[in-house]
């Protein structure tokens, strides 16, 4: 059986198509999983192959059982997944998160992240009613650091974090909106 997402939006940039993940997106995930790219999200050549499908599966899940998620990032035209952003909210986060991974190394430093990261933003924003999401970070995680700073989100040291590691980058109340 092949998930169907039915009401999952396509959202669209200049460069890049956000969309739902698929089932075939589910080797580029497991290769950027398994990598060291991964390492601050829990990933890494210490884990398993399924671990990864699990943690893809939750991907999936967010949107069957929240009716929002990370949106897979395309660049426009093509279908290869080279990075992933959005909403996130697992049933023990304190707050809604804006998250993004980026799984392409040679995309780094692009300005992918930041363009996809802020249209997922919109999307919290103007259609989920988000007011001020946070984005849990690594704290040895020095790009996506960079990143939240550059979308405009400040580090918040009161806010709860999921886990000890992690600080909290608030982002902007929403202003933003598509």
């Amino acid at each position: 059986m092949t998930p169907h997402l039915a009401d999952t939006p396509v959202l669209e940039t200049e460069r890049l198509s956000l969309r739902a993940p698929q089932p075939g997106d589910y080797d580029a995930w497991k290769a950027f999983y398994l990598s060291d790219r991964a390492e601050f999200i829990g990933g890494g050549p210490d884990q398993t192959a399924g671990i990864a499908w699990r943690a893809f599966c939750h991907i999936i899940g967010m949107w069957a059982v929240r009716g929002f998620g990370s949106f897979i990032v395309t660049r426009k035209g093509e279908d290869t997944p080279v990075a992933m952003t959005g909403p996130w909210y697992p049933d023990d986060w304190p707050e809604f998160e804006l998250g993004w991974t980026v799984w392409d190394p040679a995309l780094e430093g692009t300005g992918l992240a930041y363009e996809a990261a802020q249209e997922a933003r919109r999307y919290a924003y103007g259609v989920l009613g988000w007011k001020q999401p946070v984005s849990y970070i690594h704290r040895d995680n020095a790009r996506s650091i960079a990143l939240a700073k550059r979308l405009g989100a400040v580090l918040d040291e009161r806010a709860p974090a999921p886990h000890s590691s992690d600080v909290v980058y608030r982002h902007p109340p929403s202003v933003e909106v598509l």
